[in-house]
């Protein structure tokens, strides 16, 4: 199998393997404990938020571990929001786990606007501004697009809003992140986006404005997130974010000249083909659309001939409708629905990407022969 989907997930590293194991078999004491083993998890657990923390431009206190993304969004959206009427600004390319509960806050009673994208995705800091009103509670912006990979510049997040939270679950481990640089009220990331292991992820969220806690019944992370943290998936996430921080200039650099050769060679085998994301804008996701392809039955040729790709984000690929980010964008219908996803990782080599395009170019040549 020749595995383009490190959008969903990625494999666990060796090393952040080796580093969990003892926390999970030796070191195995609940961390609220007062006893030695639970010392010792508090220990490894403490020592994992202050690295987090450094890595990503905040302070230990503003770092609270979550079971993934999906959460962390859940809590900074309706933490953050407070109580209706208000009103909450928004990209219409978000996740799921971000558009649902917003969706889940306009039933309360919340007016929440959707701004406007161009044809990359972009949202313009101009309109963003121009739609800012005195009782605007909470913005929401994703620092890279999970379906095409457009990311919003690093620019537009400066001093826009007091209460902005970005969904950073596709960047973090990418590119340099700072929570206090960017003035974000918060951010989300999840560690098997990056090398680490699933079940775990973090909110990263200012002292001001307050968070309200969503659950209740425990004292842990100052009770803004109760319940016991899993100490041995901590450690996994800071593992892997240590080891792709380390790795973030060279590997970027990489990605770029291979997402590069395989837009070349699918241009050369596939043609027709549209490139949805922009070529300049991020190498670790590149949506294709292959029109007179339908993408729901290229992805099943592609799986039989061992191509692992998708045709949009995890979370929705049981739906059946064409992808909200490309229709925000303005994409036709042909172009629309014949999508297709390739995410890249450190682990994806040249040799992969050359014979990957030579089955996708079958897979497709096969689906346009008239029948």
């Amino acid at each position: 199998m020749i595995y383009l989907d490190h959008a969903s997930t990625t494999p666990v590293l060796p090393e952040v393997w080796d580093a969990m194991r003892p926390y999970a078999v030796e070191y195995f004491g609940n961390p609220a404990s007062a006893h030695a083993a639970g010392r010792k998890a508090r220990q490894a657990l403490e020592d994992a938020r202050e690295r987090i923390a450094t890595l990503l431009g905040a302070s230990p206190d503003e770092v609270i571990f979550t079971s993934g993304a999906t959460e962390a969004n859940n809590l900074a959206i309706f933490g953050l929001a407070g109580s209706p009427p208000g009103h909450i600004l928004a990209s219409p390319i978000e996740h799921p786990c971000v558009t649902e509960p917003l969706k889940q806050l306009a039933t309360r009673g919340f007016d929440v606007e959707t701004l406007p994208v161009d044809q990359y995705g972009i949202v313009s800091v101009e309109v963003f501004r121009e739609r800012v009103r005195p009782d605007t509670r909470l913005a929401v912006m994703m620092m890279v697009n999970h379906e095409t990979g457009a990311p919003q510049p690093s620019s537009w997040y400066r001093s826009l809003h007091s209460t902005l939270h970005s969904d950073a679950t596709q960047a973090v481990g990418k590119i340099p992140i700072s929570l206090h640089e960017l003035d974000l009220a918060s951010l989300s990331l999840s560690a098997h986006k990056f090398g680490g292991p699933k079940g775990v992820g973090a909110l990263l969220v200012r002292k001001e404005p307050k968070l309200v806690p969503q659950l209740f019944g425990g004292h842990q992370q100052l009770g803004r997130r109760p319940g016991t943290e899993p100490v041995a998936l901590v450690v996994g996430l800071v593992t892997a974010l240590d080891i792709a921080t380390s790795r973030m200039g060279e590997a970027l650099n990489e990605t770029y000249r291979k997402q590069k050769a395989l837009i070349k060679r699918l241009s050369e085998t596939c043609s027709p083909i549209v490139v949805n994301s922009n070529p300049e804008g991020w190498p670790y996701i590149l949506n294709v659309s292959f029109p007179g392809c339908r993408a729901d039955l290229l992805l099943m040729k592609l799986d039989l001939a061992g191509v692992a790709c998708s045709t949009g984000s995890a979370c929705s690929s049981g739906s059946l409708l064409p992808s909200p980010v490309l229709r925000a964008m303005g994409v036709p219908d042909d172009v629309l629905r014949s999508a297709m996803r390739f995410s890249f990782g450190p682990q994806t080599t040249d040799a992969e990407l050359a014979e990957a395009a030579t089955r996708i170019a079958v897979c497709v040549k096969r689906l346009r022969e008239p029948r």
